[in-house]
């Protein structure tokens, strides 16, 4: 009876076998985006320095000559994730530039970085800390200017038409996308007020200014939330 114990106790049970037969069956492409996925998550939680290549492994399920397999290591593979998530928020933003208002387009930027915080916080987490690795995207630094210079357009054309200085506008475009870009670093802990009214107070002051400052700031544009 206790052989037979035994020896029932050291066959694998369906579970196992089943969990085997899914990692087996797992393409090289479904392995690299579950990496990416794992890795993201773990960056996000513990940065770069506290992640290790044994964890993100143990996470996937995995030894860890697969993860050295399909990045080279934890440093490329962190440089894709953070490749992957400046060019989603790069692509958020200057996709939501549609309106031909300018104070609609300022809302249109500040709220666009506001969905990407609010849907992409992991990502978000990760992109605002210093990298010790060098992406093909740059650096945080690097693509808010590269959102900046869609901004400059737009204030370059309304400095022209308000007989400002057009050359002006890539001054006003960086301090007005780093305005949005350190709110939206608050605001991804503190979560309040909501979205919508935060950026309508940041369009506030970037229209109106310290001296014209609306009391109860609103939207112009067609979304209000």
């Amino acid at each position: 009876m206790i052989d037979a114990v035994a020896t029932d106790s050291s066959t694998p049970s369906p579970d196992s076998k089943q969990r085997r037969a899914r990692r087996t069956r797992m393409t090289g492409a479904e392995r690299r985006q579950q990496l990416l996925e794992i890795g993201r998550t773990l960056f996000a939680a513990k940065g770069f320095e506290g992640t290790s290549v044994e964890e993100i492994a143990a996470k996937a399920g995995v030894s860890k000559p697969v993860v050295y397999e399909h990045f080279g290591g934890k440093e490329g593979l962190y440089a894709v994730v953070v490749d992957r998530e400046m060019r989603r928020l790069l692509d958020m933003v200057t996709g939501s530039l549609t309106a031909g208002h300018p104070r609609e387009l300022c809302e249109q930027a500040a709220f666009a970085l506001l969905d990407y915080i609010e849907e992409y916080t992991d990502g978000f987490r990760i992109l605002v800390r210093d990298s010790p690795i060098p992406q093909s995207t740059g650096s945080f630094a690097s693509l808010i200017s590269d959102i900046a210079t869609q901004v400059e357009d737009i204030l370059g054309r309304e400095f022209k038409s308000r007989g400002f200085d057009p050359k002006l506008a890539p001054l006003y475009a960086q301090a007005l996308v780093g305005m949005v870009a350190l709110t939206g670093q608050w605001w991804l802990d503190v979560r309040r007020p909501k979205k919508a009214e935060v950026a309508a107070h940041l369009v506030n002051l970037a229209w109106h200014g310290l001296d014209g400052l609306e009391q109860k700031p609103r939207l112009i544009g067609h979304r209000k939330a």
